[in-house]
């Protein structure tokens, strides 16, 4: 994690001279930045109009207060007292650190080149490279917990849908059929007692007959065809990651001059 190391100093050559220090010990250029407050460097040198250090003054708080509200948050306190404080700086040497340790060390350096400290001489021109000693911070711990439940999704399905289809059929049927013939023969014999009864007018009728085929349709259900739901269960094992944060906590010597970032 980048931490922000500041230093504020009354003198610019002591500041290019921390800078100097910070480059030789193997911070990298890109992250040691400095500048001069020019306004603040001609009020130790020479006496200036109060009309002109007004305006200058307001002119430098804006930009430091900008900064320090970064830093600070809400704590207005320590955003006013550091910006005043700021203004008045001759140089500011801002060194982003990539580690807790290598903050440490640009700390230390910046204390040995004259940075000065704000909150043990409200009543000089000296500048905290501590900013953030004494702001209020805390850390949220934040634990994840896995809740695991169910839902019902469709899968799939099956639909029955019916539908009436024709065929052709044939079937061979074998058919009987009657017809009357007239016969003829020629006889020459005595009439007898039976066919002198018979000799009288009337009628013989033979009835002729046939078969014809008959159709009929017989439906029958020949089968079944049913939906049904089985259920089955099985067991699943849910695997994911959880998240919690973890806080460390370090006692800090009082003589140690550790930078707020």
């Amino acid at each position: 994690m980048t931490k922000t190391v500041v230093g504020l100093f009354n003198k610019s050559s002591e500041a290019k001279q921390a800078v100097q220090e910070l480059l030789s010990k193997g911070f990298n250029d890109g992250n040691v930045d400095i500048s001069a407050n020019h306004t603040a460097e001609t009020n130790h040198t020479a006496e200036i109009s109060n009309n002109y250090r007004s305006s200058a003054d307001t002119e430098e708080e804006n930009g430091f207060t900008k900064f320090f509200k970064n830093l600070f948050g809400d704590d207005e306190d320590n955003v006013e007292r550091y910006s005043s404080a700021a203004a008045r700086a001759a140089s500011i040497v801002t060194v982003h650190a990539q580690s807790d340790d290598e903050a440490e060390r640009a700390a230390d350096i910046l204390d040995d080149n004259g940075a000065s400290d704000v909150d043990n001489n409200p009543g000089n021109e000296m500048y905290d490279n501590n900013m953030n000693r004494d702001a209020n911070q805390s850390v949220n711990i934040i634990e994840e917990n896995l809740e695991v439940g169910k839902r019902n999704v469709e899968t799939g399905g099956k639909r029955l849908r019916s539908r009436i289809v024709e065929r052709p059929v044939q079937e061979e049927l074998r058919l009987r059929e009657e017809n009357v013939s007239v016969n003829r023969n020629t006889v020459n014999r005595l009439a007898t007692d039976a066919d002198l009864a018979a000799f009288k007018e009337g009628e013989v009728e033979m009835v002729e007959t046939k078969e014809v085929p008959v159709v009929n349709k017989q439906a029958r259900v020949v089968e079944e065809v049913s939906l049904e739901k089985n259920v089955s269960e099985r067991n699943e094992t849910i695997k994911d990651t959880v998240r919690k944060t973890e806080v460390d906590v370090e006692n800090i010597d009082e003589n140690d001059k550790t930078s707020t970032y």
